[in-house]
């Protein structure tokens, strides 16, 4: 039989307490609105009644955070908290990044950007870039030009420097032809040539004048004796240049081997003009 509204069967064998229970909640609006489920009802949507709180207001407190401008409310706020977090980070360096400059590499996209940056360059600005490289490029060319033209000419100068300092060094260490010809008379003696000392003496005046630095400058011939090349007289020693003992050496030398001694070189000179 089915049971009356209000009424609940008891199981078998209970016995009746004395207790009276609760009487329901009275729905509102609705089927599933407050006071619609008995108050520990696990179908009721505003969930089990708390201690001390009156039902009315336990209802009006779900409505409110249940509402759609609570949740906005609530939305913003989260969202806000996170852009917050988001531009605190971007302003800590903490080193463990590197910068968004120094990526590995660019993306298709920005490479595009870059080249249509690039490529979208005004012709007349290209032109003046072209002709301030061109103005620096001539403009470094002449400056090289002209370092290169004064380096030139110190150098010149420096060699003349050193030339006209060498000959005055010379100039005091050269010996007069006077003192060449103490050296020649001397060493001529030791030879064995006292008795040819004048022949010697005329030979080597239409030479050289016994002048050690003299030069043929046809032939090429130098010093005392006219050797031909000078450089035959390194024989001797390496100061063949300006030593007038290693050229009156090297002389007597040459005069032994082919006229046997000064008196015979002058004979053959005064034939042929030369020995």
């Amino acid at each position: 039989m089915p049971q009356s509204h209000g009424t609940r069967r008891r199981p078998s064998g209970t016995k009746r307490s004395g207790r009276v229970p609760p009487p329901r909640r009275a729905p509102e609006a609705g089927p599933y609105g407050p006071g619609a489920f008995g108050p520990d009802d696990p179908r009721d949507p505003y969930g089990p009644a708390e201690p001390g709180v009156p039902p009315e207001r336990r209802h009006r407190i779900r409505r409110v955070l249940t509402s759609n401008i609570t949740i906005m409310v609530a939305a913003i706020a989260v969202l806000g908290a996170a852009l917050t977090v988001v531009d605190l980070g971007s302003f800590v360096d903490d080193g463990s990044k590197p910068p968004k400059a120094a990526a590995a590499g660019l993306s298709t996209n920005d490479m595009l950007a870059k080249l249509t940056s690039a490529s979208d360059m005004d012709p007349i600005v290209a032109d003046s870039i072209a002709a301030a490289k061109k103005r620096a490029y001539e403009e470094h060319q002449r400056e090289l030009k002209r370092l290169k033209a004064k380096a030139k000419r110190d150098a010149k100068a420096r060699a003349k420097l050193k030339a006209e300092k060498e000959k005055e060094r010379l100039a005091k260490l050269n010996p007069s032809s006077k003192q060449n010809k103490a050296y020649g008379k001397k060493m001529s003696a030791l030879k064995g040539w006292g008795g040819c000392w004048s022949s010697l003496l005329t030979l080597w005046n239409h030479e050289s004048g016994w002048n050690e630095r003299a030069e043929n400058p046809g032939s090429g011939a130098y010093g005392i004796p006219q050797a031909l090349p000078g450089s035959k007289m390194s024989s001797i020693k390496s100061d063949w240049r300006t030593s007038t003992p290693t050229q009156i050496a090297w002389g007597l030398g040459y005069i032994k081997a082919r006229y046997k001694d000064p008196c015979g070189a002058w004979s053959w000179w005064q034939a042929h003009n030369w020995y």
